[in-house]
């Protein structure tokens, strides 16, 4: 499985979206399911699937999934499929 892929999964059990849920656009304040709780279950999902900390300012600047593969891509995840 891919990163990107890895990271869609993260976002959709997080999130608790279903499994084929489109993932790539979203965006925090668009999703009804994406508030502040589930935000730090999104982030412990991420860093305990790339084997990353993240640091506070990073958590706060997550704001869709395409900041998410920015942020990581600091982390040393490469997102190139």
């Amino acid at each position: 499985m891919s990163d990107l892929q890895r990271l869609r999964e993260a976002f959709r059990t997080a999130l608790d979206l279903p499994a084929d849920a489109p993932v790539d656009d979203l965006q925090y304040q668009d999703n009804e399911k994406w508030d502040s709780l589930a935000h730090m279950s999104l982030v412990a999902a991420i860093e305990d699937e790339f084997s990353v900390m993240i640091d506070t300012d990073d958590v706060i600047n997550m704001s869709s999934f395409a900041e998410a593969t920015r942020i990581l891509g600091k982390y040393g995840v490469d997102f190139n499929e």
